[in-house]
């Protein structure tokens, strides 16, 4: 495979580097035999681009290597677009290579303008500070659970079960004066290179032109990869496809200062020896859309995140059975570490059924216990029995609490308010229509539901008889939104 990612290879006429091999897509069949890691990352549809491939290809598999990814501090949790890169970062881990999740303590307060047309508002230093604490914690706890799955599925070696912690690039920003900067990083970096960047020069062209504070962006991020070359000989940085231009400043930088360093002449086109390897790499995945052209995370408009607080593990797994047919083997590639020979076997048995989505629902297994262990993947599937294939007749409210609990969709609630108030008010307070008219709406089309059974009429209230053990009822709006309201117990005298 690694030949056809250097027969695809192509030079980038602005690329300050010595040679640039790229490589887009993913293979059709997987290699046979034992294979490397950028070709497993190949097949499985990971590499977008990649720079000097063999170089890398024989990096990997001579030594452990370092590799970063960077994420911004955008918001308090990660989210399922997240996911790409940060698997990515997990087959490097579990193959022996030393991983570092860098968040953008630093970076976050300036704004990455890769793929935007406008310029970002300055981010609060408060509220990008607490981003960081909490994007550290939710990162960390990403790999924890993370290597609990690997381990269950490839049995890890023992000293790749260790805790994977995130760095902050704060803590070499902070101190970085403005004649540090421009001495260290602005004499090594090249105005025609950085404008001729695919970012830069579509906000030049249009009306609102970049700021000097947007376009020094590719700047900080360069910095850091030079910082960690460094300080941690890191060589590899991966990233999303937006940050292409991002991480070839990067290996510019760390070419350019260490070529200074050794008092060696900066034409880097014209001196560098064609046979030596790079002192960096950097990777990029592509970026998702859904065969309808929906960006990959997104559900309504809104995203789907990895903190149960703010997506509960029942929508979490309800997002990827979803998946269509068109898209669900490459997930299963992407997003879980199925063996080939797992993938294609689940696969074949798809094709046989695809009514039974036996394809989604695995992706949506593997990935449940991925993300919230297997206890998560067990309550979401027992939750989606109960609401979907199940007669709530044969079900206890017992049932129900345990696989429901701690889920955000639960509700105590007075016992008398579930008898006395219509289902369509009940279906407003607790989330699952937006209004009342909404909620009207969906009663006529009999898209608003107790028990599984369709709510008969606008006004219909629940009696005593229509709940589960005298004790909750689930309501349920289209296939995703749901509310368990429970019945508060007596307090006892």
């Amino acid at each position: 495979m690694l030949t056809s990612l250097l027969r695809s290879s192509r030079r980038l006429p602005h690329a300050s580097l010595r040679r640039f091999a790229t490589t887009t897509g993913t293979a059709a069949e997987p290699p046979s035999g034992p294979v490397g890691l950028l070709d497993d990352l190949s097949y499985r549809g990971y590499v977008q681009d990649v720079t000097d491939p063999r170089f890398l290809h024989d990096a990997l598999e001579s030594k452990p290597q370092v590799v970063y990814l960077g994420i911004d501090p955008t918001a308090r949790s990660l989210h399922v677009g997240h996911l790409l890169p940060l698997m990515c970062l997990l087959h490097f881990h579990v193959r022996g290579h030393h991983v570092i999740p860098l968040i953008g303590g630093a970076t976050g307060l300036i704004g990455d303008p890769a793929g935007r047309t406008t310029e970002r508002e300055l981010a609060n230093k408060e509220t990008t500070s607490g981003n960081t604490v909490a994007l550290v914690n939710s990162v960390e706890l990403f790999f924890k659970r993370a290597l609990v799955y690997a381990d269950d599925r490839i049995l890890l070696a023992a000293d790749r079960m260790i805790d994977i912690r995130a760095k902050n690039n704060i803590a070499w920003h902070r101190d970085m004066t403005i004649m540090d900067f421009l001495r260290t990083v602005g004499r090594h970096s090249r105005i025609n290179t950085m404008l001729n960047k695919d970012s830069v020069r579509t906000r030049l062209q249009s009306n609102a032109g970049m700021s000097f504070t947007e376009f020094t962006y590719q700047l900080l991020q360069a910095y850091d990869f030079y910082h960690l070359h460094k300080h941690f000989k890191c060589s590899l940085q991966v990233g999303g496809s937006d940050q292409w231009g991002n991480i070839l400043a990067g290996i510019s930088l760390i070419d350019r200062i260490e070529r200074s360093e050794a008092h060696a002449p900066n034409d880097l086109e014209s001196t560098a020896p064609s046979n030596a390897p790079p002192r960096a790499y950097g990777l990029t995945t592509p970026l998702l859309t859904t065969a309808t052209g929906v960006k990959f995370g997104k559900t309504a408009g809104n995203a789907v995140w990895l903190d149960p607080q703010l997506t509960s593990v029942f929508n979490f797994y309800q997002y990827f059975v979803r998946t269509s047919d068109a898209e669900v083997e490459s997930y299963l590639k992407l997003f879980t570490l199925l063996s080939w020979k797992e993938i294609n076997e689940t696969m074949e048995s798809h094709r046989l059924q695809p009514e039974q989505r036996i394809a989604q629902r695995r992706l949506a297994s593997e990935l449940t216990e991925l993300i919230h262990l297997k206890s998560g993947r067990v309550n979401a599937e027992t939750m989606t029995k109960i609401m979907f294939e199940t007669e709530l007749a044969q079900v206890t409210a017992a049932d129900v609490l345990t696989a429901f609990a701690g889920d955000r969709c639960v509700h105590m609630v007075d016992p008398e308010e579930l008898t006395t108030v219509p289902v369509v008010r009940l279906a407003v307070k607790y989330g699952l229509a937006p209004s009342a008219s909404a909620a009207r709406v969906l009663v006529l089309s009999r898209g608003l539901y107790y028990n599984n059974r369709p709510v008969p009429e606008i006004q219909f209230t629940l009696r005593q008889m229509h709940l589960l053990n005298e004790e909750l009822v689930i309501l349920k709006a289209g296939k995703d939104k749901i509310a368990v309201l429970v019945a508060k117990k007596p307090e006892a005298n």
